[in-house]
């Protein structure tokens, strides 16, 4: 007796035995993710995208004491206040100093951390929680205090470091490379726990089978480490590694604490304090908004590269 339907056939997309139809899968994407981030952007938009459209307008205009005041008119200078920076040669030194500082704290943080992190799947548990909380004690402190402390440990006249070490009086922060070198060493220690947290927790995602392997082969450890767990722990170390780049190159604080807001005639300056300077110590707003609007557009520049240079190696981010 005829029904009116026939039985699905293969060609019309149904099953042939009578086993039920597979569902189609959906369609990734839409508007349903945009909803659930809504907020966040909302957010991002008002503490961070709107500072830095005011950022980037500033440094298009003279903007000074007199106009701050209502003295005198805010005029357009277009590309005039960056012309200025570019022209000035200290700017270049600053940003100079700035690079080089900032390679040799992400380089020092990220070798601390990294080797604080394997020595601590080394160690038992007592001492592995001991480093722990006095890593996280060293994070914790603001900066401010970390860099008083410092400071006064490599004091002239009070501080132990001189004394233990025998060099009398001598003043770390009087020459321009002592002075940099004690402030990455305050650095350091208060950026290495983030990088040995964070590279400890991937390292115990790890597989033990990976690492047993290894062993076996007769493997060191620096072998294990370059062969196994750094292309491993690559996704990891990339944002680290940008965290790291980002603090470092932004580094405040430290430098206007340790050398007394740059050094003797300046000698200590690094981007961050030089904005400063220019904006607030001589009152041109303008120039201190364009130095912001160039350490932006660096750090965008460097994170970016450094993604597609990944990229192309096929890492996924």
């Amino acid at each position: 007796m005829r029904t009116g339907t026939r039985p699905p056939h293969p060609r019309d997309g149904g099953p042939a035995n009578g086993t039920p139809p597979r569902p189609r899968p959906r369609r990734r994407g839409g508007a349903t993710p945009w909803l659930y981030l809504a907020p966040a952007l909302v957010v991002v938009g008002g503490l961070l995208v709107y500072p830095v459209y005011q950022l980037g307008l500033i440094s298009f205009f003279e903007y000074t004491q007199a106009q701050v005041s209502g003295g005198e008119p805010t005029t357009f200078q277009g590309l005039g206040n960056y012309a200025e920076l570019f022209g000035d040669p200290q700017f270049w030194q600053v940003l100079l100093a700035t690079v080089v500082f900032a390679a040799a704290c992400v380089v020092s943080t990220l070798a601390v951390g990294c080797a604080l992190a394997v020595l601590l799947t080394r160690v038992r548990a007592v001492p592995r929680l001991a480093l722990m909380l006095a890593a996280l004690g060293a994070w914790a402190t603001p900066a401010i205090t970390g860099s008083t402390v410092w400071l006064f440990l490599f004091d002239p006249d009070f501080g132990p470091v001189n004394r233990v070490l025998g060099l009398g009086e001598y003043s770390w922060t009087y020459g321009r490379f002592s002075a940099f070198f004690l402030v990455l060493l305050q650095v350091v220690w208060c950026s290495f726990p983030f990088v040995m947290v964070t590279v400890y927790a991937g390292i115990r995602a790890v597989p033990a089978e990976v690492l047993e392997a290894a062993q076996l082969d007769g493997a060191s450890q620096w072998r294990i480490w370059r062969s196994v767990l750094a292309p491993m722990l690559r996704p990891i170390l990339v944002v680290v590694t940008i965290q790291s780049v980002i603090w470092d190159f932004k580094v405040f604080t430290q430098i206007y604490v340790m050398t007394g807001g740059g050094g003797i005639a300046g000698q200590n300056l690094v981007l961050n304090v030089y904005a400063y300077q220019k904006a607030f110590a001589s009152s041109q707003y303008s120039l201190g908004s364009a130095i912001g609007v160039v350490m932006l557009l660096i750090l965008l520049a460097v994170t970016l590269v450094y993604l597609r240079l990944l990229r192309r190696q096929g890492e996924e981010l």
